[in-house]
């Protein structure tokens, strides 16, 4: 059962969300809003300034129209009644009153002959004593002392006030010499009727005022963002390596001035990337054509050096000891020259994007088990991969990246090295891990990298450092990938993973024209 604290915190969790996605993240809606909140103050300001003065001006001529006759029906009809009228004199005094042009109800109160006083009403149900506040009724019947600047003892008091929602000015006086205490009680109403009908005008014209100000930022914003926008079109296709991309220019404000250095940057970038590549190109041109160079002097040395292999070998021991050691170092670095020289010119088909497949079904298990037997490692490497498991994969290529992955485990690991062989989903993933002390942190990023050696103090040692830079571009050319890592059980493992089928990597690369 869904408790109301759990739905007021889903409320409030929904409310979070809502706000979140509503943040300011568009600068057209940020001017728009901005627009808006302007616009609403100005008009609210003005409306407001607006209504309080009028409000002010109504209600002030109102009731100085209402006092200013009540004070000279004072003086005229109650003013000419004598010092104890009578009942009848004093009603038709308050009914003459109350038919003055402003319409209001009067109420008088003499002083009754004997004693006790007597009360005239206008308008019994609309006007009684009982509607005059107490503070008013006080106010009117003190005395007060004679100055230069009021030569009367009593005067005029007004108070607004309001009654069932309908506003009323009440006045009242008496007059000098002991006559009667008058009260009038003046409807304001039609004034408020009229105060409301400002309001309401009001309120529609800021209504207007707001959504003419959102129209005018909507069309400022498009102003002001169309360059932006073009400004950020032409930057994503910069970003997508189209670097011939310039914007038109036009005009001298700040945005002109923006589009301006971005064309300028975007050719210094193209100028830059431009030389770049030419260099780059040059330097792979160099590699492939140093190391085409180097294959015939190499294929020369190579058979001399298994020559002179064939007699270190040979039983009759015609090579001088004392060259021995010599000649020995001459074949293992002609060995070594030569595996470079291979791995260069491998290197330099992959950046030129020459490298192709010869996609053919193999067994993996058949396959793995080729590898480790053509390089007599059978007894140092345990795998474990189920037979019947087809992939569809240049057979060559695999070789190199377990030959690469496992002579590096055996070279820089130790055994025992196992291999193990499973599918994951489409993927098959081959892993190899050796039984060594593991890859240092600071090296595992940079395992893949060419030339790379762990070790700065054995720049000479056997590896050229391109292994493993191969063994990548093999496997990415397959579309799969190779990661290193350091095993929970100890060792390094390399993961390898390959699509069942490459045929869609080698045809993605065939219409890129790189095949």
């Amino acid at each position: 059962m869904t408790k109301p604290h759990d739905k007021l915190h889903g409320w409030a969790a929904a409310r979070k969300a809502i706000l979140a996605g509503l943040r300011f993240t568009s600068l057209r809606l940020r001017l728009v809003v901005v627009f808006g909140l302007v616009a609403l103050t100005a008009a609210v300001s003005a409306s407001g300034i607006a209504y309080w003065l009028n409000r002010e001006a109504v209600l002030t001529r109102a009731q100085d129209a209402a006092l200013k006759d009540f004070r000279q029906q004072m003086q005229t009809r109650a003013g000419a009644l004598q010092a104890h009228p009578s009942q009848e004199e004093l009603q038709s005094a308050a009914g003459q009153m109350a038919t003055s042009s402003q319409r209001y109800s009067v109420l008088l109160v003499a002083a009754k002959q004997g004693g006790g006083q007597i009360v005239g009403y206008s308008d019994l149900d609309e006007f009684t004593l009982a509607k005059v506040p107490g503070s008013l009724q006080k106010a009117v019947t003190k005395e007060q002392p004679v100055t230069s600047g009021n030569k009367s003892t009593y005067h005029l008091y007004w108070q607004r006030t309001v009654v069932h929602g309908t506003p009323y000015l009440v006045g009242g006086a008496k007059v000098n010499g002991g006559g009667p205490t008058g009260y009038m009680l003046k409807s304001l109403e039609p004034e408020a009727k009229d105060l409301s009908s400002l309001g309401w005008s009001l309120a529609i014209a800021t209504g207007l005022a707001l959504i003419g100000s959102a129209l005018l930022a909507q069309a400022a914003a498009t102003t002001v963002l169309k360059p932006v926008h073009r400004l950020g079109v032409a930057a994503r296709r910069l970003g997508e390596g189209k670097l011939d991309t310039r914007l038109r220019v036009s005009g001298t404000d700040e945005l002109a001035d923006l589009s301006r250095t971005f064309n300028s940057t975007a050719e210094s970038l193209e100028k830059k990337v431009a030389d770049m590549s030419a260099r780059d190109e040059a330097s792979r041109r160099f590699v492939a054509d140093m190391s085409h160079e180097l294959r015939t002097p190499l294929t020369a040395i190579t058979a001399v050096t298994e020559v002179l292999e064939e007699e270190l070998d040979a039983e009759t021991g015609s090579v001088d000891p004392m060259i021995e050691p010599a000649v020995r170092l001459v074949v293992s670095e002609t060995r070594r020259l030569n595996d470079l020289v291979e791995n260069l010119m491998e290197v330099t088909r992959f950046d030129a994007g020459t490298a192709r497949l010869v996609l053919d079904n193999v067994d993996i298990a058949d396959q793995i088990t080729a590898c480790i037997d053509a390089r007599a490692w059978l007894d140092a490497v345990d795998l474990d991969a189920e037979r019947g498991i087809m992939v569809r994969l240049d057979p060559r290529r695999l070789d190199v990246i377990l030959a690469n992955l496992i002579g590096n485990a055996l070279k820089h690991g130790g055994s025992p090295v196992k291999v193990s062989v499973r599918l994951a989903g489409d993927k098959l993933v081959i892993a190899v891990r050796d039984g060594g002390p593991g890859i240092p942190e600071d090296v595992l990023p940079h395992v893949f990298d060419r030339f790379y050696k762990a070790s700065a103090s054995r720049p000479r040692s056997e590896g050229s450092g391109l292994g493993l830079s191969i063994a990548l571009e093999n496997a990415h050319i397959h579309g799969g990938e190779i990661t290193a890592a350091n095993s929970d059980e100890g060792g390094a493992v390399f993961t390898l993973w390959l699509p069942r089928d490459s045929s869609d990597a080698e045809d993605e690369r065939a219409e890129g024209g790189q095949a």
